[in-house]
């Protein structure tokens, strides 16, 4: 199977608010777009992304959050235009970030827009926590997505899992594991403890991790930082590699934020599959997409990227 893993969309430009819709943390992300995100997020980069993405054809596409700015509901036709472009909600699985999630506000049009991309198969429970975590099965390769995006404090960008999502995920991840899966977990922010600076972390990452570390994972994929990054925990198989996505339109800022994705290739085996993983994007300086780090395998686990 091939998977294409991609983050941090933050598709633009942002519609004018309304003059109450300003209000608390709203504010602050209008003043943050207003004096450096319009810049950074490039929508021509995004699309060539979505196209090289279209010309590996893959099996499956993982889209780990923050597909909007603010959480105004008039972004949500939008990301929705864009998640469509990438494929029906067959083909593409989406999990919400902090800015999708950003005010209360935002949830009933973040599940009325993007709902199809964020549910599980036909046939599977739903998770307990607004459909989370949900679950897809594909060809040997089970896709569980969590939620981690939840409406936060200005100057704010954490995420939370919480008791009741942490305790339906690891039932979940126990019975694919009895069946054989590969598990892939799709997470917007980085579930493992150091993975963000201060107030922009997964503040249950602990929890997180002691629950991988009962039931195990073979992969897990997020965004959030818009970098690039590999980290590890442990499982009871052996370390579980959490692979971060670069922003997927971000071309402005230091050279590590550039557009970029993933390209993932899973042989399925349950606890014995192996995977491999190359980042294409854009280099510094340049408008010519690229395979800008090299493949990484290691009998089903994922090398150390440079």
């Amino acid at each position: 199977m091939l998977i294409a893993h991609l983050s941090d969309a933050h598709i633009g430009p942002l519609p004018a608010p309304r003059l109450r819709e300003l209000a608390g943390k709203r504010v602050t992300g209008w003043m943050n777009w207003r004096r450096g995100r319009a810049q950074t997020h490039d929508m021509e980069a995004l699309a060539r992304i979505r196209a090289d993405i279209h010309a590996h054809a893959p099996d499956h596409i993982a889209l780990t959050g923050d597909v909007v700015n603010i959480g105004l509901t008039a972004e949500f036709p939008a990301a929705r235009a864009f998640v469509e472009t990438l494929g029906p909600p067959d083909q593409v699985s989406f999990t919400p970030g902090n800015h999708d999630a950003y005010v209360r506000s935002a949830l009933a049009p973040l599940r009325q827009y993007l709902g199809p991309w964020m549910s599980s198969d036909a046939g599977e429970a739903p998770g307990p926590v607004d459909g989370f975590p949900f679950l897809r099965r594909r060809a040997g390769v089970a896709f569980v997505g969590l939620c981690s995006g939840v409406p936060t404090l200005p100057f704010l960008a954490s995420g939370r899992l919480g008791a009741r999502q942490l305790a339906a995920a690891e039932a979940m991840l126990a019975q694919l594991r009895a069946e054989r899966l590969c598990r892939v977990v799709l997470i917007h922010h980085p579930p493992h403890v150091g993975g963000a600076g201060p107030g922009r972390g997964l503040t249950d990452a602990g929890a997180f991790a002691r629950m991988i570390a009962r039931v195990g994972a073979e992969l897990v994929l997020h965004g959030h930082n818009h970098v690039i990054s590999l980290a590890r925990i442990p499982g009871p198989d052996g370390a579980v590699p959490i692979l971060g996505a670069p922003s997927a339109s971000a071309m402005a800022g230091m050279h590590n934020h550039l557009a970029g994705y993933h390209l993932i290739r899973v042989t399925p085996d349950g606890v014995r599959s192996r995977l491999t993983a190359e980042t294409r994007g854009f280099r510094d300086g340049q408008r010519e997409m690229v395979q800008n780090l090299p493949p990484v395998a290691d009998g089903g686990r994922l090398d150390p990227l440079p």
